[in-house]
């Protein structure tokens, strides 16, 4: 059952179009990832989804209604949430709360109680954005919209924020992710819409995009013997061979270690240096929509 539809979402501001004919749907219990670069339309088009911007052209539809009609039953977490530098956890958790009539107490959840007393400006990054994730959630909405939640985290914090998202999921929460870490989609979403001067390029699960990507497994060894490149390219599993050096570098399908091995202990050559590269969602991003950075949008 999709909960969001997008249908030919269309936004601009003055000349400049930051949004153009874009259309895709949520299903119930997905995270939904929206990539893309700085100024790809990726925040315009959440925005539009949470009722906060009123698109042009177009419909955007949440649990079948108009976001206006069902802003209690979506959260909301901005790319840039602030809370005044001297409030306490817990003070901004009551504030909130307030706000709904029977509040969800995520703060355990997150990791929160032991910085209850904590002033906001006090805080360490991620455990700012544990608190924004708390605050979109007290309402227990149905949909959580996410926006570049990790962004400005060191590596481990952006991994604890990673496993807040699954439990978020798990605890039955539609959630549509904004992120342009590549690593992050590819740990978290179900599928991912990549994002390009307001359009979108591809839409697909992180595998399938990556799938797409010519050569998307390449193994690189020495061998200990003379090998005839023309028995690697005749492999149905190898799309290109390349050298450098003494290196070959052999490029496939998933299934492409098992056939050079194969190949290599039929012809009693040793695979020296042996090393098998993964081609991420990064490579399929760049791949697939030519990697190039636009202005903001």
């Amino acid at each position: 059952m999709a909960i969001i539809e997008v249908r030919d979402l269309g936004k601009r501001y003055g000349p400049r179009v930051a949004v153009d004919s874009v259309s895709f749907e949520v299903a119930e219990g997905e995270i939904f990832g929206v990539l893309g670069p700085n100024g790809a339309g990726k925040t315009t088009t959440v925005e539009c989804v949470s009722g906060l911007r009123t698109p042009d052209r177009g419909s955007v539809s949440v649990l079948g209604k108009r976001p206006a009609d069902v802003r209690a039953a979506i959260g909301v977490q901005l790319q840039a949430s602030e809370l005044p530098e001297r409030m306490r956890v817990s003070e901004a958790l009551a504030l909130f709360s307030s706000f709904y009539p029977s509040p969800a107490d995520w703060s355990e959840r997150l990791g929160l109680t032991g910085h209850l007393g904590t002033e906001f400006g006090r805080l360490s990054g991620g455990l700012k954005q544990r608190l924004s994730i708390a605050l979109a959630l007290i309402g227990s909405p149905r949909v959580a919209i996410l926006d570049e939640l990790t962004t400005g985290l060191d590596p481990q914090a952006r991994r604890d924020t990673w496993s807040v998202i699954e439990e978020v999921r798990a605890a039955g929460v539609t959630i549509l992710l904004v992120t342009h870490f590549m690593e992050e989609a590819e740990r978290l979403c179900d599928r991912v819409a990549m994002f390009r001067e307001g359009r979108i390029v591809a839409l697909d699960t992180p595998s399938a995009l990556v799938s797409r990507v010519d050569g998307a497994t390449r193994v690189r060894f020495v061998p200990s013997a003379a090998l005839d490149v023309s028995l690697l390219e005749a492999l149905p599993e190898v799309t290109s061979v390349s050298s450098a050096g003494e290196q070959l570098v052999v490029s496939g399908s998933e299934n492409l270690l098992h056939a050079v091995t194969s190949l290599l202990a039929r012809r009693q050559v040793v695979a020296r240096q042996l090393r098998v590269d993964q081609v991420s969602l990064d490579d399929a991003y760049v791949e697939l929509t030519g990697g190039r950075d636009v202005e903001d949008r």
